[in-house]
Order: C-alpha cells, then structure tokens, then sequence
C-alpha cells in the first residue's frame, strides 16, 4: 500500500486548495456475526459463473482425451477395487454387485475429493486477481466446488448405464439423491474454506491435501459398507460427515440399507465444518490480499 506522501503525488492539485483534507477510502470486510453477506454474493453471481467456466475450460485445455477423463477415471478406479477389495478380500457388498457397489460411492467421493482440491488452493491460484480488483472471497472456493459437478454429471450416466446392465431400477427414494449430493458439496466447502485460508498463510497445507484424502477415502465406506463398523460405534462413524453421504447415496440409487441415524450425525457435522469455515475464512480474509 502506497503511503500518505505517495498518495498525495498522484492527486491533481489545485492552487490553494489544502490537500491534506482530501478525504481517505480505507476498504475493510464487514464486522458481521453473520459471516456471509449473501446480498453480495448474489451481486456477484455472474462471477461465481465465470469462475466456474474458466476452471471447467482450464482442466480440459489441451488435454488428449478431454471429458473422457471423467469417464475413465471412476471407471478404472472401479475395476481396480473390485479385484482387490471385491475379488481377492471378497468384502461383502449387501447383495449388490460389488462394481455397482463401489461406484455408486465413488461418486460422491470423487465429487467431495476434487472440489476439495482445487479449493484448497484457489486462493493462491487467484492472487493475481484478488489483489487488483475486490469482490468477496468466497466465490474462489465456492466456484472451485461446483465446477466438478460436471465430471459428476457425467460420471453419473455411467452409473446409470451399469444399473440398467445389473438390473437394478431406482425406487422412489432417488427423490432423496439431491440432498445427499448438497450434502458432499457443503462438506467440499467446509473444508476447503478452512483449508484455502490457512494455505494462504501456510503454503504446505496443499502438499497435506493428497495423503489426507487418501487416508479419509478409507476411513469412509468407498469399498465397504458402513454395516461392517459394530452397530454401537455406527452413530459415532457418522462423525466422518462422507460416511453419511456415501451410505446415503448408496439408498436412494441401490436400495441398500438406510443409514439411519448416522446420517443425521453426519449432516450435524457438515453443519458444524460449513459455519466454522465460514467464520474463519471471513474473519481471515482481511489479510489475504497482503499475504498471498
């Protein structure tokens, strides 16, 4: 930031006019309990969009196989568990083929995994922009969890594909399948507003990022079911808030057992993650222009 002097320099003058009375703009976040201004937000919805098709754009920019990649990647991590997991350890799957099984979790997974990524580090991805012009800060990581909703969408006719193959028809509770896929994307951006602000005072927090979805996929039921945890520590199994998602994905698509009250125990911690990470990423955004 310029000083007082500097400042003074670049303003025309006047003779006689006291130029130190010109009035000073200091810009500061709001002081709300509120941690949101969703009035803003909305303000700026045009830029939310524009932020998600550049990172769309970006992904698939000179890429060989282009949306493809959408396709290839469940599909190859599929066939890889089911012989590990399904074939060699012959994990239970609750009467579904272990492919669908497994896909239909990894789906949500994928979804949560990616817009966690690319959160973390939209902040420090986006310094060039936040230091020259202002708008609120959230729309760097809320657009970097809605963009994977394409390679979801297309992954999801895949899905759809390999049930009709299996023979398995959604019953009338897929009616139930855009609250669980608001649930996955809530818990990307919980995390990831606590992780894009500390990555932008602590640079390392991107490295952590793989091995802490590597570790988390298999604290969460991806290749086996939320059944196999002893039926009094499911409640608390629910504290991992994916645990829910994928256990519920899995009942609106397969029909497999209800996650009963897990998933409320899971939704309480998207909750908690989402207006904590709110708090803090406003009460640390008025530094992130001076530090990244």
């Amino acid at each position: 930031m310029s000083d007082s002097s500097e400042l003074n320099r670049q303003i025309p003058t006047v003779p006689g006019a006291d130029i130190s009375r010109v009035p000073t703009l200091v810009i500061r976040p709001p002081r709300k309990w509120v941690p949101v201004d969703l009035k803003e937000l909305w303000a700026y919805r045009e830029l939310v969009t524009a932020f998600t098709l550049r990172d769309i754009k970006l992904r698939y920019k000179q890429t060989g196989l282009g949306i493809a990649w959408a396709v290839l990647q469940p599909l190859l991590t599929m066939v890889i568990f089911t012989v590990i997991f399904g074939g060699l350890a012959k994990i239970p799957s609750e009467g579904v083929p272990y492919p669908l099984f497994v896909l239909a979790a990894l789906l949500p997974w994928m979804l949560f995994a990616e817009g966690l990524t690319r959160s973390t580090t939209s902040m420090i991805t986006n310094a060039n922009i936040m230091t020259k012009v202002y708008f609120p800060r959230l729309i760097m990581p809320l657009s970097s969890i809605i963009s994977p909703l394409v390679d979801f969408g297309v992954s999801f006719v895949i899905l759809l594909a390999m049930m009709v193959y299996f023979g398995f028809m959604p019953s009338i509770t897929i009616v139930f399948l855009p609250l669980f896929l608001l649930l996955a994307l809530a818990t990307s951006l919980g995390v990831g507003l606590w992780l894009s602000a500390l990555n932008v005072r602590y640079r390392d927090f991107q490295y952590t990022i793989p091995f802490l979805i590597q570790i988390w996929m298999f604290a969460s039921p991806v290749v086996y079911a939320s059944s196999l945890v002893p039926e009094q520590l499911r409640v608390y199994y629910g504290l991992n808030p994916m645990a829910g998602v994928i256990e519920g994905f899995r009942w609106t698509l397969l029909g497999t057992g209800a996650p009963g009250p897990m998933v409320l125990v899971s939704a309480g911690m998207v909750a908690l993650l989402l207006i904590s990470g709110m708090f803090y990423f406003r009460r640390m955004e008025q530094y992130y222009a001076d530090i990244v």
